[in-house]
């Protein structure tokens, strides 16, 4: 907390400035409005003009001792009022702030306002809060309600000293919030106070009841950080933050706390499974196509937190064991719709084979691009290249129902040109060699019936893939394309740039002889 002084302070010395304030007719305070605190010189200046005193209203004698100090007579404690100098000696039973020359340790600040709590002429301690916004705050306060509420204030003034006790607070660092905690010492309920803030001045209010050791505040303000929602991530982090450092200080939070964690939840395993399977099975499809981006970016999220790698391993293996649930599932179903029989079945009998294959290739997909955005889909791409039965499939049925098998097939190759999976040259030759001619056969549809294609992507990819083999492997693929693309033209992959590459590698610039790489190697074997 910022530097305390204490001293003393004889009757009839000089207050500050006039400020709006207000007393419930219960005796509540009723904090200045923000705009006090934030108002220019030049402005405050203004508001300090002498002003047209409204007739004295009349009250019973139960109530006398709480009066509303009002400018006029539509007043609200949200919208106090200015009292002035005039009104001093007409208004005697109303809480009284005069304007004096300000003391010589606060003479230096721009703004100075003086505040008087409870009923006029009945305080018997001050406080002058100097705040680091550029103003001197001078409260006009009851010693015994000080004490009995904050430790703080007990430990401060429990030393008496002649005359009147004041208590210097310098660099204050949010005297709006300071005042309005002093105010609340004053209040009988204080959640029906609380419930009109939002939770961002609440939690100033807590950090400065935490400070101040006012205790009966506190837990008022967390039941209304437990009921109230977080707006943002920002504000969210806000109040756990201080939830957590009051809870090291043996502070009661757990009902705030209980909202971000939980004792009894799942392990990460069999929640995350559970989500990627509920999405997996959803045959709906605007409600996959909602969701998947969004678990995705979710998974992204919790892959970039540096103490994430063993939820990342969990997250990897159940992500895999679902691929090989899906994976089989395609085979199965490839195999029904290979039959002779099914094309003679009525189309009412095939579509809902037809939509499950779909279905089954674009949950692969999805879960293709879950594991590459983790780096994680080296063993995936082993998985597909190993699919011979499922490519020998593909050539026996129609383009329509097969094609979304190829996506995988660009997905993978997509990947591997842009770095995010690096499968073993056996792999990536084998992938070639298993899936690039279904692939140049289901070309023409892609492009025509896949809205997500982009065949510069898509090409670009597949010749890097190419590029990465050892210079035979890269002419066998890139001849058996060139006789592809000379038949088929836009119909097949566009893969110049790759085969240029190759044709500058082997006849223009090749980089060391064969005769002298072939000797170097046996030699380097030789010595080993």
């Amino acid at each position: 907390m910022a530097e305390v002084k204490l001293t003393s302070l004889e009757q009839g010395q000089a207050k500050i400035k006039n400020v709006p304030i207000a007393v419930t007719p219960e005796g509540f305070w009723c904090c200045p409005s923000p705009v006090v605190f934030q108002k220019t010189p030049k402005t405050q200046n203004l508001l300090n003009k002498p002003k047209s005193s409204p007739s004295k209203s009349k009250t019973s004698p139960k109530k006398k001792k709480t009066l509303i100090a009002q400018k006029n007579p539509i007043s609200t404690p949200s919208q106090p009022s200015i009292i002035s100098d005039e009104r001093r000696n007409s208004t005697s039973d109303v809480p009284i702030i005069i304007e004096r020359t300000a003391r010589p340790k606060v003479e230096n600040v721009s703004r100075k306002l003086s505040i008087e709590f409870g009923e006029p002429g009945t305080s018997d301690a001050k406080i002058i809060l100097l705040g680091k916004q550029g103003f001197a705050v001078r409260l006009s306060v009851h010693k015994n309600v000080l004490v009995e509420k904050s430790s703080f204030f007990a430990e401060k003034l429990c030393e008496q000293q002649p005359g009147l006790p004041c208590l210097e607070i310098d660099d204050c660092e949010d005297v709006e919030i300071y005042v309005e905690t002093v105010g609340l010492m004053y209040c009988k309920e204080l959640k029906q106070r609380l419930i009109k803030q939002n939770v961002s001045r609440v939690l100033r209010i807590l950090k400065v009841a935490e400070q101040l050791g006012f205790t009966s505040c506190i837990q008022p303000c967390l039941e209304y950080l437990e009921a109230a929602p977080w707006v943002g991530n920002e504000e969210e982090e806000k109040v756990v933050s201080l939830a957590l450092r009051l809870q090291e200080e043996g502070i009661g939070v757990t009902p705030v706390l209980k909202r971000v964690s939980s004792e009894t939840s799942n392990p990460p395993r069999e929640t995350i499974s559970h989500i990627l399977e509920l999405v997996l099975k959803s045959n709906e499809e605007r409600g996959r196509r909602e969701m998947k981006p969004v678990v995705l970016k979710l998974l992204r999220e919790n892959n970039c937190l540096p103490s994430s790698s063993g939820l990342t391993e969990v997250c990897n293996e159940t992500i895999y064991s679902l691929c090989r649930s899906c994976l089989n599932s395609l085979l199965s179903l490839f195999r029904e719709a290979a039959k002779p029989e099914f094309i003679n079945k009525p189309m009412e009998s095939k579509d809902p084979i037809v939509k499950q294959m779909a279905l089954e290739a674009d949950n692969l997909t999805w879960l293709l691009d879950i594991l590459a955005e983790r780096r994680a889909a080296d063993e995936f791409a082993t998985l597909w290249a190993g699919q011979h039965e499922l490519a020998l499939l593909h050539g026996k049925l129609p383009v329509v129902p097969r094609h979304h098998v190829s996506c995988i097939t660009t997905r993978i190759f997509v990947g591997i040109g842009k770095g995010e999976i690096l499968p073993t040259k056996d792999t990536r030759r084998s992938l070639l060699n298993t899936w690039l001619q279904p692939l140049i056969n289901d070309y023409s549809w892609l492009q025509h019936g896949c809205r997500s294609f982009d065949r510069k992507v898509v090409e670009e990819g597949i010749g890097r893939t190419i590029l990465t083999l050892p210079l035979e492997d890269q002419q066998s693929v890139l001849l058996g394309w060139l006789g592809s693309f000379l038949k088929a033209g836009d119909n097949c992959p566009n893969l110049q740039k790759a085969f240029e590459v190759w044709w500058r590698r082997t006849f223009i610039r090749p980089y060391v002889d064969q005769g002298n790489l072939l000797r170097s190697d046996g030699s380097m074997t030789s010595m080993e």
